[in-house]
């Protein structure tokens, strides 16, 4: 289960995307303090944002790619009543309960491709993950990748599984290709193939079951064409199970996939 903490002061802004994510500092029930990236139920882009987060990182932590630890911050919107920007406390009164949290990197840094190159085998798999939740959102304008000790780390996936904003359409969202040409690893000859040999058979219902149970029910609830939140959770199951076996079938990437790019690393 994610772990439970209640945020006790906002520190800052980070002024990136539509979402205006903010640092939090939060406890456990333990009193550990730790500082989040806290991405809010009150944002704009609504509650499917943050299941997307939700399920597609602890989907990645299941397959073995590096992906900082979430957590659910419980949110008291009086926090906000003392925040002098007027629109981060406009968010903050808007975002009372269970919020998103992922832990700060300390120190880590954007990805750049031109300073960080990637061995095929390691850009393989996180291209075939990506296409496996049909992630838009990792391209060279905007990689959601840091470096961080010497590794890199995937972030932001809330733009992913598009297709749970309109269900009806989801087993034939599921059947599409994934355009991959503009990702920020494409350059460096992902090797997916190898990548869907390795991965696909992780994704089993067992896990896919585990990694949605983590999605509070409070941001299932009221989905239409749903009786409750576990019948959701059943839906973003088939459609993943039925995604990974066959999508590194259906990636596009530029030139000769698993060709090797000049640089880079072995």
């Amino acid at each position: 289960m994610l772990t439970e903490v209640t945020a006790v002061r906002y520190v800052t802004p980070l002024r990136e995307g539509g979402s205006l994510p903010g640092v939090v500092e939060a406890v456990d029930a333990s009193g550990s303090y730790a500082s989040y990236v806290m991405k809010f139920t009150g944002a704009g882009q609504g509650r499917k944002t943050l299941v997307a987060e939700v399920i597609c990182g602890e989907l990645a932590r299941g397959l073995g790619l590096r992906m900082p630890r979430l957590a659910q911050i419980e949110l008291d919107p009086v926090l906000g009543l003392g925040e002098p920007d007027p629109q981060v406390q406009e968010l903050l009164k808007a975002s009372g309960g269970p919020n998103l949290g992922m832990d700060f990197l300390s120190g880590a840094l954007g990805y750049d491709p031109l300073a960080f190159p990637v061995d095929p085998g390691a850009a393989g798999r996180v291209v075939w993950f990506d296409a496996l939740i049909n992630n838009v959102d990792r391209s060279w304008r905007n990689p959601n990748l840091l470096v961080w000790q010497g590794e890199l780390w995937l972030i932001d996936h809330g733009a992913s599984m598009i297709w749970h904003h309109n269900w009806r359409t989801a087993q034939t969202a599921a059947a599409k290709p994934y355009d991959a040409s503009d990702h920020v690893l494409a350059p460096f000859g992902p090797a997916v193939a190898a990548a869907a040999e390795e991965l696909a058979p992780l994704v089993t219902e067992e896990l896919l079951t585990r990694v949605t149970a983590e999605a509070p029910d409070a941001w299932l609830v009221d989905e239409p064409g749903f009786d409750s939140p576990d019948a959701v959770r059943r839906a973003y199951v088939a459609t993943l199970l039925e995604r990974a076996a066959t999508i590194h079938e259906r990636i596009t990437l530029p030139g000769v996939t698993g060709a090797e790019p000049k640089g880079a690393s072995k």
